[in-house]
């Protein structure tokens, strides 16, 4: 169901995260641009989660409710409209990667295509969020960065 082409100007797949979307660099959202999304989402919702992290984490960034006629959004920025829930530093919006002496961590963000709204808790963890939206996707895209 990864029918979404989901992309970065920032990083390749799998590539490095820029150093400023670092919690203590700058803390800023990469730039996503995104295609394919079905005519018939009501709403897209983009998770982006460690995949490194120990289970029951909260997401890096979650935000649901983005419009479905969006084609991406800047770096730093969310839609208008849309709801960003808390991350895992207690802050709502974005919350960058710490760096780390040891291996590159992988941060995977989702996008997902809904047939119609999702309500999530404002403190979901990554997991409970990851099952809601991928039992209610009709389709998905995924990218993953290193930092």
């Amino acid at each position: 169901m990864d029918d979404i082409d989901l992309r970065s100007p920032a990083f390749v797949n799998h590539g490095r995260l820029p150093r400023r979307c670092a919690k203590n660099e700058g803390n800023v959202s990469p730039p996503l641009s995104w295609s394919d999304i079905p005519d018939e989402a009501s709403e897209l919702a983009l998770l982006c989660e460690s995949l490194d992290a120990a289970p029951g984490s909260c997401p890096l960034w979650l935000v649901t409710g983005i419009d479905p006629r969006r084609t991406g959004l800047d770096a730093g920025t969310g839609d208008p409209g849309s709801y960003e829930h808390r991350n895992g530093h207690g802050e709502d919006g974005w919350g960058g990667p710490i760096a780390s002496d040891d291996e590159p961590r992988r941060y995977a963000f989702r996008l997902y295509a809904l047939p119609a709204p999702v309500s999530l808790g404002h403190d979901v963890t990554s997991d409970a969020a990851r099952e809601v939206l991928g039992r209610q996707s009709i389709s998905q895209g995924i990218l993953v960065g290193l930092y």
